[in-house]
């Protein structure tokens, strides 16, 4: 589990105007990530809005990814929900073997107990054919999994590798750095709070903005990995703008407005989700433009 290490992309679903995949869009982000210092991808995670996606589009995703790759980079895929025996039903239903780990994100909306919590990711630990990663998001779920919750797991379960701490409170992340074993990776899953994490022993971050930033993202995790505090904070002040910019109205419209700007995808969301207004989609726009210009 070494390349966790590192920097993971939460790669989109890119559609076409007609609603269908854009498979020629995927494969063009897998050559792009590839190219510029992306470590692993995550494939249908909550950014890959998996929630929309059926089960036979699933399947075709993860054999055009598979495809496109061709090895070259570590596969993570999103296996989550809240109807525990659905994702453990859905294992068997999907070839697994070009796939790194699986990442399953706490169950949302159902607001379960950190003991439902435990049950949950037990089942899932106890079915999963791969190493798991926990994933915490409680602004998107509404509730959070406690690290003792966390601990008690990673007693039982030597298959949970890490977590994608999403939760943005790095007081959080730190117990966990303090409290785990060695070998379990505490990966940012928040853009805004990834430095930090990572300044303080965190293995890296499973980043939207480096989607659309893969190269530059990631230097400044592997500067701050080299502990060159400084200039990685230098470099992060410059993109900062553009991810708060990118949340403002959720994720995955903004990365996916951003993309669309820079020509990778068609500006398309599957409701629920709609695109940026037109006010933020100029602002990303304005903000692309002086981000490149300072990269001259």
């Amino acid at each position: 589990m070494d390349f966790l290490k590192g920097i993971g992309v939460a790669i989109i679903t890119p559609f076409k105007k007609s609603g269908e995949i854009d498979f020629g869009a995927y494969r063009s982000l897998i050559d792009f990530y590839v190219n510029n210092g992306i470590n692993y991808l995550v494939v249908l995670g909550t950014t890959g809005e998996s929630n929309s996606v059926n089960f036979e589009e699933k399947d075709k995703i993860f054999e055009c990814v598979v495809k496109s790759n061709r090895g070259r980079l570590p596969l993570v895929a999103g296996f989550g929900g809240n109807n525990t025996q659905k994702i453990v039903n859905e294992f068997s239903n999907f070839d697994m073997k070009n796939f790194s780990a699986i990442l399953s994100v706490c169950p949302y909306y159902n607001r379960p107990s950190q003991e439902g919590i435990y049950q949950h990711f037990s089942h899932i630990a106890n079915a999963t054919p791969l190493p798991l990663i926990l994933y915490d998001v409680p602004s998107r779920t509404g509730v959070s999994i406690s690290n003792q919750t966390i601990f008690k797991l990673l007693e039982k379960f030597e298959n949970i590798v890490g977590i994608k701490d999403a939760t943005g409170n790095i007081s959080k992340g730190l117990e966990l750095l303090k409290n785990s074993p060695k070998n379990f990776h505490v990966i940012s899953g928040d853009d805004l709070t990834a430095l930090e994490l990572v300044l303080n022993g965190g293995s890296g971050v499973i980043s939207v903005v480096a989607g659309a930033f893969p190269l530059e993202f990631s230097n400044i995790i592997n500067l701050a990995k080299e502990n060159k505090t400084q200039e990685a904070a230098q470099k992060f002040k410059k993109i900062k703008n553009i991810i708060e910019l990118l949340f403002k109205e959720g994720n995955p419209a903004g990365i996916k407005a951003l993309l669309s700007i820079m020509g990778y995808c068609k500006n398309i969301l599957r409701l629920p989700l709609t695109p940026v207004n037109k006010n933020l989609y100029f602002e990303i726009k304005e903000k692309l433009k002086v981000f490149q210009e300072n990269l001259l």
